[in-house]
């Protein structure tokens, strides 16, 4: 909205020329979204909890010290989340450019399923929300939706194709059937991951913020044909601009922690993990980094193979291989404290996005 607004002005007022770049633009971006989750913030927990009366259902099954830590916190504080994202992208972003609005359409999308699922949760006083499957069919229809437009915008021949990381000037053309499957598989897989791993105060936002980051950095190196050039990364026109989106991602995440760091004052709850995980993958679908995802996102693929193995684990052999998947709780069930738990995974998510960005120059 200011670019739009201000940019023309920029040949008459030289002022108005920090507009035309991107990394001002992701700062200022990045600043309104954490300007506006400390000020909405209060608002919207104390709007949640007055009409969340005893605050989010805990599983039962669960860890026994969430039956006294996390009664009565409110949850669906995804909502702060994503009114920061959206007035930040809206307010600092090209709004003439398609893929700003596949990512804000697949995040919104997504939010608004978790916010249904939220919404069944806290009425009707059960940890179970919106039925799997349908849960499931809402998903891989917005993702793939979104993922025909990304196709139709994307010129030849990267629309269908998947590029491989370590391996300059590959790729492996999937067509359309394929790509769009391939896709809607990442969507859907990180925005459940995020899910997953969404179990402990503070734990599934920070990982996002960094796998955010990474993003933002690499959108910004793929929408820029000399860094991309000079990379040997595959050079995608307009894809600069999620460097925008994921900065405003990065300062509403930073925000809502402010509010979500230990003991809690809000959950982000379906409404933000779903969103969130949603956001990571549009990104990478459209800068050609899915694979990067898997390596930047590996806590959350590590979440999720802990749910698999003990689910496949107890039906064949009727053993558990963890105390208590996702995997935080089995640690929890070791007797880790819960701050110990969140430092140690935002570490290793560290470690892994310094592993994504390596892909950008080991070729």
């Amino acid at each position: 909205m200011l670019f739009n607004s201000l940019v023309q002005f920029a040949d008459q007022f030289s002022v108005f020329n920090v507009f035309r770049y991107i990394t001002f633009r992701t700062g200022g971006a990045m600043i309104t979204a954490l300007i506006v989750s400390f000020i909405c913030g209060p608002f919207i927990i104390r709007w949640l909890a007055a009409r969340q009366k005893g605050g989010q259902p805990i599983r039962e099954d669960g860890p026994e010290s969430h039956l006294i830590t996390k009664v009565g916190t409110p949850t669906m504080g995804g909502f702060m989340i994503l009114t920061a994202l959206l007035v930040s992208t809206l307010m600092w972003a090209d709004l003439r450019n398609g893929y700003i609005w596949a990512a804000l359409g697949v995040t919104v999308g997504y939010g608004m399923i978790g916010f249904i699922a939220d919404y069944i949760k806290v009425t009707r006083r059960h940890s179970k929300g919106l039925p799997g499957k349908l849960k499931l069919l809402l998903q891989v229809f917005i993702a793939g939706a979104a993922t025909m437009w990304v196709v139709s915008i994307t010129r030849e021949p990267l629309s269908t194709s998947l590029a491989i990381p370590f391996f300059k000037n590959v790729l492996v053309d999937l067509g359309g059937f394929m790509f769009v499957s391939f896709a809607v598989f990442v969507m859907v897989g990180a925005s459940n991951a995020v899910n997953l791993t969404d179990g402990l105060d503070g734990l599934a936002i920070g990982p996002v913020m960094i796998a955010a980051g990474v993003f933002a950095l690499i959108s910004y190196i793929i929408g820029n044909s000399v860094f991309s050039s000079y990379l040997q990364v595959h050079y995608v026109p307009g894809a600069g601009e999620l460097a925008i989106f994921c900065g405003a991602l990065v300062g509403a995440g930073l925000g809502f922690l402010w509010f979500n760091a230990p003991p809690a004052m809000v959950f982000m709850g379906d409404t933000g993990s779903l969103s969130m995980g949603g956001a990571l993958g549009i990104v990478s679908v459209i800068t050609k980094h899915e694979l990067v995802l898997a390596i930047v996102g590996g806590l959350f693929v590590l979440e999720t193979v802990s749910v698999i193995v003990q689910v496949v684990s107890f039906k064949l052999t009727g053993k558990r291989v963890f105390q208590m998947a996702p995997l935080h709780h089995h640690f929890e069930k070791k007797g880790w404290a819960e701050p110990t738990i969140v430092i140690r995974f935002w570490i290793i998510a560290m470690i892994l996005a310094l592993a994504g960005l390596a892909t950008l120059k080991l070729r």
